[in-house]
């Protein structure tokens, strides 16, 4: 028995030794893995594997040596977890001991002590033992960059679990690692010996007496000068580098003292690098500075900074040293001064202003603008700044307007005015008094009064931009002056000469109306009334195109200023009136008059979705008397209204979609649920108790045989169901789903058929799943089925399919591969085929009016995605069983599908469909070669070597379809072909004369964007392969 567990007991060890022995004798690699996977089993202890390695350890040979030392260390750096405290102590003892060894033993002492560094049980001393013993053993410099990382993280270990220990080395473990890093060269090694020097100092470590030696040792490598090899792979850029090290110098205000000089030297050199990093270091460590710091060196770093500004020509310099002129001031602004303390900041603006200010009275030369730059720069800084410099600057610009008369100087001087008012916005002012600008302002609305009549279009955009600064600042502007520039508004926004000055005035009454409420319903509003009155006068009378455009500009100014509920409260009234003395007074109303109005309403509408009082309010009063007006025009006629058949037109129900889904997708699901109930009965019941003209001369009954202008109001319908939150409950929805399904298989009417399936599309994507969506998708199916059939119903029933197909794929709905499968089976129909080809774009691109998210739609995400990975296989199975006459319908159908699928979902599949899309282009219809190009001219710039296999066809293709007979057919050809050339140039360059004179026939296109297109294409055939192209 005795000798049997002898036995056992010895062969383990033995099986260990032949480990040992492979590895250190035999120098292998694998038995390292097996020792430490034994030792976590529990099949050998460290003890053991010690023991094993003992003659290794202490053979004479250091290549032995070395292996022993390395077998042991790897064992320890899987298996640290499992070692006790007392084997940790021996362990360290051993360590320290042979980094007296022999140097090629060093590296592999250095990997074991890593890993006791990530010891839980390393006992209380040893840390600091280890790193006195590595500060004073080890010559790190002269180590290989794989083992100076080591020591590296050796360290970053310790300040990691035993930072307490190591601050009690006190300034020795400082030097100690100063001498660590000294010279060290490779990238990897620096961006963590940068941020052990950046924890040494936010850690509070003692830095002792060698503050100057760190700094040394850290600035030397200022600026990074570093480029990291084609291919490199640990991915070091130059940034990482300059970040890392910005972080440590911009760590401490005890580095100021030499940095700063530094800085200072850097950007006066030539290199541009060098001035970019040391304007945004200076930047980085203005927010740890204080006036201390920076007082000696205040008159040297303006002195830099102005001169970049004023001298450089790149623009990333001028930006820079501005942003280092802001932190500057900021600093200064901050600090904290006693009672008989130098108040740096005004001694340091008096300079910058001393320097500046006579530039800016010379509004032609070149230097107005920087000192403007710079002076603006150090105003934004804090509020202390911008009042000492606007006190300053102001008078004297205001001076320099009046003296110079020319519109191009004044424009310069008043933008110059402008950007120092717009930094007054920053700040807040608790005493009225307080404020700066109070002192100026009489002179101020004088000068922009001046500027917004002058002739020159652009001082009037500047003087409306300045204006609209003024009236932000809060408190600032008199009822008087308030009263003057409305006026001013009022006229600008009609002038016919230049768009511009009037969308600049329009945008400001909008922002000052929200402002100033009460100015603008006494001023402007009442103005606005008038004019709307005469417009409506020169209607009756036929008058010129100009009232006409004077009258549209009056809707765009009423809608314009309808930015706070007071005033919405008063220009809303006026332009449904407006509307309802069209009606009533037979005005010639045309088509684009009507929409006008209801475009005006919609703007008005979507202001009011900011605040849900105005939201309500508009939907109230708004939709009702749209839909009285709309069913008014629908009844038979007993006098002659032109507008009544104005309101039926498609256009015009279109824009009242509009506005009537816009009032309703932001009412809050309990107002929503009241309008609901005035609404559907309205359509189902007649019931027009709700609207505010209410005697009509017989019943309005759009899906009980009513007239055919009745029906066509289902798309008003639509745009408000269709809107509603989804948690809003619809009443008579059993009756409402029937009558839309019924009414949109009606032959008779294809506008209201379309807006009935599009209605019931829009219900049926909201609905919740259960038994519910189930029977009114049963019910839809077989309507289709029915309406498929020869007929006369076939194109509304292949609408209601079309409609309820994209309802399903929005929400992943289970049946909607069934319908889908049942468009695709279309393709080959020789009367809904192309129909059907175009439908697939329905069912890929975003809707506007139904089925949005705006309007609470359920739209899942990635659905395109979805269903280009259900569809496109039985697309392009259906292209290759089909007949010759349909093909192009699967064709036009996979362009539609590709055309708008996100590129990087298409670029995977591209080779086994690229041959699809290039017959694509062989096709006859516009459409279908349009989407394609529009598809392929994104793959030719993300997926190049790709297409090079194709480049003889793409070339001959693009080429002929640039003599295409539609204008964006051949502009899209050719914008293919400026993508082109961003294929590999050895492929291109036999092609290059064929397509140089191909190219020139577009030249003389008699459309100038064809003309345009063919320039830059051309442009780039002729740079082909030259140097530098």
């Amino acid at each position: 028995m005795a000798a049997a567990a002898a036995l056992e007991a010895v062969a383990p060890t033995g099986a260990l030794w032949g480990l040992v022995h492979d590895f250190v004798m035999g120098q292998q690699e694998g038995p390292a893995d097996q020792v430490a996977a034994d030792v976590k089993s529990g099949s050998y202890t460290v003890l053991q594997v010690v023991e094993a390695l003992g003659s290794s350890l202490e053979n004479p040979e250091p290549r032995t040596r070395a292996r022993g030392i390395q077998l042991l260390s790897q064992v320890l750096l899987q298996c640290q977890s499992l070692l006790l405290e007392k084997e940790v102590v021996h362990l360290i003892l051993f360590y320290e001991n042979r980094l007296k060894d022999h140097h090629l033993v060093i590296p592999s002492v250095l990997q074991g002590l890593r890993a006791l560094s990530l010891c839980v049980a390393l006992p209380p001393g040893l840390a600091v033992s280890v790193l006195k013993a590595i500060f004073q053993e080890v010559h790190v410099q002269s180590l290989l960059q794989v083992d100076r990382h080591t020591v590296y993280s050796i360290i970053t270990n310790f300040m990691q679990t035993r930072e307490e220990e190591l601050k009690g080395l006190g300034a020795d473990f400082t030097f100690g690692f100063i001498q660590v890093m000294d010279g060290e060269k490779d990238p990897r090694n620096l961006l963590v010996a940068f941020r052990i020097v950046h924890d040494l100092i936010s850690r509070d470590y003692s830095l002792g007496p060698f503050v100057e030696e760190l700094f040394e040792v850290t600035s030397c490598y200022f600026p990074i000068d570093f480029t990291p090899p084609p291919n490199d792979p640990h991915g070091i850029q130059r940034e990482d580098l300059i970040l890392s090290l910005r972080a440590v110098l911009a760590s401490t205000p005890r580095f100021a003292e030499f940095l700063l000089p530094l800085l200072i030297e850097k950007v006066d050199s030539e290199i541009l690098s060098a001035k970019l990093d040391s304007l945004q270091t200076l930047n980085a460590c203005c927010a740890v500075y204080g006036q201390k710091e920076l007082k000696d060196f205040l008159p040297s770093l303006w002195a830099s900074i102005r001169r970049e500004v004023f001298q450089t020509a790149s623009e990333r310099v001028e930006a820079d040293g501005l942003a280092a002129l802001h932190s500057l001031t900021a600093c200064l602004s901050r600090s904290v001064l006693r009672a008989d303390a130098e108040d740096l900041l005004d001694s340091f603006l008096s300079n910058i202003l001393q320097d500046c200010r006579h530039h800016l009275c010379e509004p032609d030369m070149k230097l107005v603008w920087p000192s403007a730059k710079l002076l603006q720069a150090a105003a934004g800084a804090s509020a202390r700044a911008c009042d000492h410099i606007t006190s300053n600057v102001l008078p004297l610009l205001l001076e320099q307007f009046h003296k110079h008369g020319q519109s191009n100087q004044r424009r310069t001087i008043l933008e110059m005015i402008l950007g120092f008012l717009k930094l007054h916005q920053k700040w807040s002012y608790e005493d009225k008094d307080e404020r700066p600008l109070n002192g100026f302002k009489d002179q101020l609305c004088s000068l922009v009064f001046m500027a917004l009549t002058d002739p020159s279009t652009q001082l009037q955009l500047v003087g409306i931009r300045t204006f609209t600064v003024l009236g932000a600042q809060p408190d600032l502007l008199s009822s008087g002056d308030l009263e003057l520039a409305v006026g001013h508004l009022y006229r600008l926004s009609f002038l016919e000469e230049d768009s511009q000055s009037w969308v600049a005035a329009l945008e400001a009454s909008g922002a000052l109306a929200a402002l100033y409420p009460i100015a603008f319903s006494s001023h402007l509003v009442p103005k606005l009334a008038e004019e709307l009155r005469r417009g409506e006068l020169d209607l009756a009378r036929g008058d010129e195109p100009t009232k006409r455009s004077r009258h549209l500009r009056c809707l765009q100014a009423l809608s314009a200023i309808s930015t706070h509920p007071n005033i919405v409260k008063e220009t809303l009234p006026l332009l449904l009136q407006h509307l309802c003395r069209m009606n009533k007074r037979t005005v010639i109303a045309e088509t684009s008059e009507v929409i006008a109005v209801c475009q005006s309403l919609q703007q008005v509408a979507e202001k009011c979705q900011r605040d849900p009082e105005s939201c309500w309010y508009f939907h109230q009063t708004a939709v009702p008397c749209l839909l009285a007006l709309a069913v008014q025009a629908s009844m038979p006629e007993k006098e002659h209204s032109v507008l009544r058949k104005v309101l039926l037109e498609d256009e015009v129900l279109a824009a009242m979609v509009s506005v009537i889904g816009t009032a309703t997708t932001h009412l809050s699901p309990d107002l929503a649920a009241q309008s609901v109930a005035h609404i559907v009965p309205l359509f189902l019941d007649g019931n027009i108790s709700f609207l505010p003209e209410n005697s009509f001369p017989c019943r309005f009954q759009p899906f009980q045989d009513g007239s055919s202008g009745q029906r066509r109001l289902v798309a008003l319908l639509m745009a408000f169901v269709c809107s509603l939150p989804r948690n809003v409950e619809i009443p008579q929805l059993n009756q409402l789903m029937r009558e839309l399904v019924e009414l949109s298989c009606c032959p008779s009417c294809p506008f209201s058929s379309t807006a009935a399936a599009k209605c019931f599309a829009g219900l049926l994507n909201k609905l919740p799943a259960g038994q519910q969506v189930d029977e009114f998708l049963q019910l839809a199916v077989d309507k289709v089925e029915a309406g498929l059939r020869p007929g006369p119903c076939r194109s509304q029933a292949f609408t209601l399919l079309l409609w309820v197909t994209k309802a399903l794929v929005l929400r992943y709905h289970p049946l909607s591969s069934c319908l889908t499968d049942r468009l695709t089976g279309l393709l080959s129909d020789p009367e809904l085929g192309p129909a059907a080809a175009d439908g697939f774009s329905l069912l890929m691109s975003d809707c506007t009016d139904v089925l949005t998210r705006a309007g609470h739609a359920e739209v899942r995400l990635m659905f395109r995605q979805r269903f280009f990975t259900d569809n496109v296989p039985a697309l392009v199975q259906g292209f290759h069983a089909a007949s010759q006459d349909v093909k192009p319908n699967y064709l036009k159908g996979l362009s539609h599908v590709l055309n708008r699928l996100p590129k990087p979902v298409l670029l995977p599949e591209l080779p086994t469909l690229l041959s699809l899309l290039l017959e694509a282009l062989s096709c006859s219809d516009c459409v279908v070669q349009l989407s394609t190009l529009s598809c392929l001219q994104p793959l030719l710039l993300e997926a190049p070597q790709v297409m090079s296999l194709h480049v003889d066809t793409l070339v001959t293709k693009f080429l002929n379809l640039s003599s295409s007979p539609s204008m964006a057919v051949r502009i899209a050809a050719l914008r293919c072909m400026h993508a082109l050339t961003r294929l590999p140039t050895p492929v291109l360059l036999p092609y290059k004369p064929q397509v140089i004179r191909a190219l020139a026939k577009p030249l003389d296109d008699k459309k100038r964007l064809v003309r345009k297109e063919a320039v830059s294409a051309r442009g780039e055939w002729f740079l082909l392969g030259s140097p530098g192209s």
